[in-house]
């Protein structure tokens, strides 16, 4: 302001205030939080333990039985030419070498052992099936359990039909999804709090799919099911077809762990950790003057949770309100 303005009274400029640009929502009430943690510790013992017993017999069948030169699978081990353990990973007749990792791998005195997978993959010790049986049925039955408190609280509270069932609008935008994901593009503001149809779909076949088959294979493997069970066992072609399609099944629980962690690494790790382990999630606000954001119906509100962040934190909270996360 010049000499002359405060010379003719003109009072000086104040400038506007900076809105801002964060504010965190209520997303995940306290039984999703702890359902998730809970299917987190479950099944990665769920692996490492059904690995050790998978060593036992390294070798994948289809149909009843387990004959010489039908294997589909194979983690073993063969002497080269000058007496030393080479490990091999036999897929039909494919064979690769896999020293180190499969078929043969150092024990813990540092000498190579012939193992189907390594032994800092299965729990609970290098080789030991009958405790190894016990950790893998124990938390089997913990990820039974929790998955069908999960979806009673689904049904429950709407969160299935409202965040999870794919729309109309979603599907006519599956493909600006999937272009989306391939730039590694995450969506910002009011629509970061909604799954898109990718997200709807594998959830879905996570749920329902993965975990409804791997429950319903590994109780066909049991002596003590299977003749219950012997339509689904028969239509499924028997009970090393069953144990063939678990051990599948299972690895790719492993790769929808391995998308979804790199998915939270790239769209906010600490922001993501937050919002699984508090509750609260940080997303941009609105800019000043931008019409308001379509209405989105609010999950139950817990009251055992914590009040909201300080007004004087960086962030602003917004009410508490559920949202699907990443």
């Amino acid at each position: 302001m010049s000499a002359q303005d405060l010379d003719a009274g003109v009072p000086p400029a104040i400038p506007e205030p900076v809105a801002e640009s964060r504010r965190l929502v209520y997303r995940h009430p306290l039984p999703i939080r702890v359902m998730h943690w809970i299917n987190v510790v479950a099944l990665t013992l769920m692996l490492f333990s059904g690995l050790q017993i998978f060593n036992a017999h390294p070798s994948l069948y289809w149909g009843n039985r387990s004959d010489a030169g039908t294997e589909l699978l194979t983690l073993g081990a063969r002497q080269d030419a000058t007496g030393k353990l080479v490990g091999i990973t036999r897929v039909g007749r494919h064979e690769f070498t896999t020293t180190g990792v499969l078929g043969v791998s150092n024990g813990s005195d540092g000498s190579p052992q012939v193992r189907g997978f390594p032994s800092w993959l299965t729990v609970p010790g290098p080789q030991w099936l009958s405790m190894g049986r016990r950790w893998h049925f124990f938390f089997a039955w913990v990820f039974v359990l929790n998955g069908l408190c999960y979806v009673g609280y689904a049904l429950a509270t709407r969160h299935l039909q409202r965040d999870l069932w794919p729309t109309g609008s979603d599907w006519r935008g599956i493909g600006r999804s999937i272009i989306e994901h391939l730039r590694f593009k995450h969506p910002h503001g009011d629509e970061a709090l909604r799954y898109n149809i990718l997200q709807r779909l594998a959830y879905l076949v996570v749920i329902f799919v993965f975990g409804v088959g791997i429950v319903l294979m590994g109780l066909a493997m049991s002596p003590r099911m299977d003749a219950v069970l012997s339509p689904m066992v028969e239509a499924v072609g028997g009970r090393q077809s069953a144990r063939t399609i678990h051990f599948i099944i299972a690895w790719a629980f492993v790769a929808f762990v391995l998308i979804h962690v790199f998915e939270v690494l790239i769209s906010g790790v600490f922001n993501q950790l937050r919002g699984m382990i508090t509750g609260y999630y940080a997303i941009d606000a609105a800019p000043a003057g931008a019409p308001p954001a379509e209405a989105v119906s609010p999950g139950p509100v817990d009251p055992a949770e914590p009040a909201p962040p300080s007004p004087d934190d960086p962030v602003e909270p917004a009410p508490p309100e559920e949202r699907p996360h990443d």
